[in-house]
């Protein structure tokens, strides 16, 4: 069934999914990504004085490790099979996170961080789009408005959060970069569903290779290592095994076979979730603009999923 036609639609030939219940269950299996990615702000707040290329190599890294290890245990040697995938899907997947992350990073310290946050977080309207301009996909008014409102709630989210004095040595590049992010992960989102018959569980090798990339990156660009505290270890492994490693299993099972325009729109409810967490954590104070973001996020989020 293509990713945006109602269940009394016959499949097409885009389609790998046998039943409905199986797109469903793809497609909750998928959003539980969004909840991983919403503790990625709160754990990084605590590995502060790590340089970032340096934490994309470690958190890839304990990724793989813990990806290796349950690909072994559960199937033994013979489940590393699973890695031979043909080229162009490891160049797709490995570039995808890799790029994404390299631009994110390149934003960040280039463009003033609330314009760059805003931009960067264009993707989950961008994958409602571009599901529909994919062979098969038709998009519905339900998930335009819906992905509207939660770009709407972002924009009070993020525009907010920022409240010192905003530098920016490079804002033309950054921002650049960071619609760059929303463009790679918008699309490989998208464009995955082309792979649907490759396991999900090839994505433990792609992490190990943006492990590899971000270690030979940190080596040449960044000038020097830091080594984690007991503090700082406790977070890396966290984002390791949840919003670096197991998320993007999830991700890709559910962009593979979930209904990949309601996955978009979900995907605002990230950021809001983010900042309560934030909030409960007492690193960010709880306001009226809080309320209106989760109020827009919530709405758009209901519209996009609700049955007419």
């Amino acid at each position: 069934m293509p990713p945006c036609a109602p269940e009394t639609e016959p499949e097409s030939d885009m389609s790998r999914t046998p039943t409905a219940s199986y797109q469903r269950t793809a497609t909750a299996i998928g959003s539980s990504a969004i909840l991983m990615w919403a503790a990625l702000a709160p754990l990084t707040t605590m590995t502060a004085g790590i340089p970032p290329i340096e934490l994309v190599a470690l958190t890839f890294g304990i990724a793989f490790l813990c990806g290796l290890g349950w690909l072994l245990l559960t199937g033994g040697f013979a489940a590393l099979r699973v890695f031979r995938q043909p080229i162009r899907y490891w160049l797709i997947a490995v570039g995808a996170l890799y790029g994404y992350h390299a631009l994110y990073f390149l934003a960040l310290a280039s463009a003033p961080p609330a314009q760059a946050s805003l931009i960067a977080y264009l993707w989950p309207l961008l994958i409602v789009v571009f599901s529909a301009l994919s062979a098969g996909g038709r998009l519905r008014v339900k998930h335009m408005v819906g992905a509207v409102l939660g770009l709407i709630g972002t924009a009070i989210l993020i525009g907010t959060k920022h409240t010192g004095p905003e530098s920016a040595m490079h804002p033309a590049i950054g921002l650049c970069a960071a619609f760059g992010c929303a463009l790679i992960w918008s699309s490989y989102s998208v464009a995955n569903r082309r792979f649907s018959t490759i396991p999900s569980e090839v994505m433990v090798g792609v992490c190990g290779a943006v492990a590899v990339l971000g270690l030979l990156t940190h080596v040449v660009v960044e000038p020097a290592s830091v080594w984690p505290t007991n503090g700082q270890w406790a977070a890396v492994i966290g984002l390791g095994i949840g919003p670096v490693g197991l998320a993007f299993l999830t991700w890709d099972f559910g962009t593979k076979h979930g209904n990949v325009p309601i996955l978009g729109t979900l995907s605002y409810a990230a950021p809001v979730i983010s900042t309560l967490l934030l909030v409960i954590m007492g690193r960010a104070p709880a306001t009226l603009t809080l309320l209106a973001a989760c109020t827009f996020v919530v709405g758009g989020a209901w519209i996009a999923t609700r049955r007419v």
